[in-house]
C-alpha cells in the first residue's frame, strides 16, 4: 500500500510518554493492513517542540501525534491550523502536507464517536455535566456545546479554570446554558440531574482512586462517560453503575481519535477492529 517502497515512520510525542498506548494500537492497524509503517512513542522537552516537529517533517515522518504537554504549544506555534485546533485551542495531530505543517485535533471526534458507540447517543438536548475542566474537560465540553447540547454543568475546584472555560463556551454557542458548580453539595445535585456525565479530571489514573462524587450522584437512565482507559472501571464508574447508570471508559475515545489521526495522514482507513483488540490487551490483557 505504501508505494514509495520505504517504511513510513510515525510517532506520538509527549513528555513523559512512556503511557502512550497509540504505538500499540497503530502498530496492530499496520500489520493487518500490510501498510508499511511502523509508529514510534518519543519522548520531547516542550521547549524543544517547534523546532523538532520541522525536522521530524524533513526527516520524511509521515505524521505525528501529539500529547501532554504538546497540544496546546502545538496550537500556538503552528501557522496552519484545521477548523478541529482552532474549535479546541490545541492540535493533537499534525499533518505534513505539502505545503507545510498542519494542526489537527481528532479529539472531539473521537468522544463522538465513542458516545455513539458506548450509548448509542448524540449530545443534542442534552443536559451534560463535566467534572474537571482542563484539558480534555475543556475539549469535551466545547464539544457538546457545538454539537447542541442543551445544558452544561460545569464542576471543578479551580473557579479561574471554570470561568475561562464558560467565556469561551458563551463565545462559541451564546445559547447553550452554562452553569459553574465548585462547591460538592451542588455538583451531587446537578450531576444526578444531568443526561450525561463525563469524569474529565485526573483523579482515578491510579487504580483505588476514589470517586469524586458518592452514589447519591448518580441515577437510572443517565449515562457516564470516565476519559480515563488504563484499566476497565475506575471508582467513579463503579459507583456509577451501581447507582443504576450506564457507564463507559476512555478506550473509545482513545481509539477513534487515533483512527482519525490515521486516515488525515494517509487517506487509508485503518483496521479499527486490530486497533481495539490490541488496546484491549493492552488494558485488560
Amino acid at each position: 500500500m505504501n508505494l514509495s517502497g520505504h517504511t513510513k515512520p510515525f510517532a506520538v510525542l509527549g513528555h513523559p510518554i512512556g503511557h502512550s498506548l497509540s504505538p500499540v494500537m497503530h502498530n496492530a492497524s499496520m500489520r493487518e493492513l500490510g501498510f508499511d509503517g511502523i509508529y514510534l512513542a518519543l519522548d520531547v522537552h516542550p521547549e524543544h517542540l517547534m523546532e523538532i516537529l520541522p525536522a521530524m517533517a524533513l526527516m520524511g515522518f509521515a505524521g505525528v501525534n501529539l500529547t501532554v504537554p504538546h497540544k496546546e504549544i502545538a496550537f500556538r506555534g503552528l501557522e496552519k491550523l484545521d477548523e478541529s485546533a482552532q474549535l479546541l485551542g490545541a492540535a493533537n495531530t499534525i499533518e505534513f502536507a505539502e505545503d507545510g505543517m498542519v494542526g489537527h485535533n481528532t479529539d472531539g471526534y473521537g468522544f463522538l464517536k465513542a458516545l455513539d458507540e458506548s450509548f448509542g447517543k448524540t449530545i443534542k438536548n442534552d443536559s451534560v455535566f463535566v467534572l474537571g475542566c482542563g484539558g480534555a474537560g475543556r475539549a469535551t465540553a466545547l464539544m457538546a456545546a457545538k454539537e447542541g447540547a442543551k445544558s452544561l454543568v460545569l464542576a471543578d475546584i479551580d473557579a479561574e479554570r471554570v470561568q475561562r472555560l464558560n467565556d469561551e463556551i458563551i463565545g462559541l454557542t451564546p445559547h447553550v446554558e452554562v452553569v459553574q458548580a465548585l462547591e460538592k453539595p451542588k455538583q451531587i445535585e446537578l450531576c444526578r440531574e444531568a443526561d450525561l456525565v463525563v469524569q474529565a479530571s485526573p483523579v482515578g489514573m491510579k487504580e483505588g482512586d476514589p470517586s469524586l462524587l458518592p452514589s447519591e450522584a448518580f441515577r437510572e437512565g443517565q449515562c457516564v462517560f470516565d476519559l480515563i482507559y488504563m484499566y476497565p472501571e475506575t471508582t467513579f464508574l463503579a459507583t456509577a453503575r451501581e447507582a443504576g447508570a450506564e457507564i463507559a471508559n476512555g478506550l473509545g475515545m482513545l481509539l477513534h481519535q487515533g483512527a482519525r489521526a490515521f486516515e488525515i495522514w494517509t487517506g487509508v482507513e485503518p483496521s479499527v477492529p486490530a486497533m481495539r483488540k490490541a488496546l484491549e490487551d493492552a488494558v485488560y490483557g
